[in-house]
């Protein structure tokens, strides 16, 4: 595997699929991860990504940040790709990697390709593995432009819908800054730390703004009210953690910020119409 970590840019890496196959498992595992990947998957199989399953036919380009948990399946099936890895610090002072729905919660993170796409993607990390090999003082440089190449790729293939412009006025800044802050809670499954915020006065405490300018800039920009997406997030969280933890209900509740496990049970019961062990069950 090519391996290059230099303290002043950060970590990159590119390897063939292949060589991460080699260990005969037929799942990568599901948990976070402290790093961004974006790989070519030549093969079949099945994406769990966050509570969503994707069905892979053919082949993808798949993105992947460190806050959304995933996992593939069947990785026998895989016959073929690539992929590159990154951390944060790579692209200090070269970007919000952020800013991209492909790395966002709600965004887009696989695409299905055709034959005449994957030969432009396989180009791309062609040129990653030249790169990457080379003395050229200003090859890393090179590999985050080659990174970007990829991320625009993936931007121009979902609807251009997605792409109206909008203007970035004080509720969309401030609606921006929630969503991100609501994200970032969402570690617990690595050291079972409970939620910090759990109510939109929490957020607006972090945010050092008014709560009731907080809950006006999120409805006018999401349509939906503070406590109803810190809900919706909550019930998604506890799903994955449910399928995709060894922990049990009361140790997931507790790490959701429910003080009793009954207070969780009746919270998922009343989203669902099912309690937290059936679900898993199921």
């Amino acid at each position: 595997m090519l391996k290059n970590t230099v303290p002043e840019v950060g970590y990159f890496n590119v390897y063939p699929l292949k060589a991460s196959l080699t260990d005969g498992a037929k799942t990568i595992p599901f948990k976070r991860r402290d790093f961004y990947k974006i790989m070519l998957v030549i093969g079949q199989g099945k994406v769990h990504y966050a509570d969503k399953i994707i069905e892979v036919e053919k082949q993808v380009l798949s993105f992947s940040n460190p806050t959304t948990p995933y996992s593939w399946e069947d990785r026998d099936k895989i016959t073929d790709g690539y992929s590159c890895i990154f951390n944060k610090a790579f692209f200090h002072q070269f970007g919000d990697l952020n800013q991209y729905s492909v790395f966002q919660p709600n965004g887009e993170h696989i695409f299905e390709l055709t034959d005449q796409e994957v030969v432009k993607i396989n180009d791309v990390y062609g040129r990653m593995f030249k790169e990457i090999n080379t003395d050229y003082v200003h090859k890393y440089d090179l590999l985050r432009n080659l990174v970007f190449e990829l991320l625009h790729f993936a931007s121009k293939l979902q609807p251009a819908a997605n792409y109206e412009k909008q203007n970035i006025d004080a509720n969309q800044r401030i609606s921006t800054l929630f969503l991100e802050l609501l994200e970032r809670q969402f570690l617990v499954d690595d050291n079972l730390l409970q939620l910090a915020l759990r109510s939109p006065s929490d957020f607006a405490y972090h945010l050092n703004i008014h709560v009731n300018y907080l809950n006006r800039a999120v409805k006018k920009i999401t349509t939906k009210t503070t406590s109803q997406i810190i809900g919706e997030r909550v019930l998604q969280e506890s799903k994955i953690m449910l399928k995709h933890s060894g922990l049990d209900v009361s140790a997931i509740a507790y790490a959701l910020g429910f003080k009793e496990v009954t207070h969780f049970n009746n919270f998922f019961k009343k989203h669902t119409q099912s309690n937290p062990t059936k679900f898993r069950k199921v």
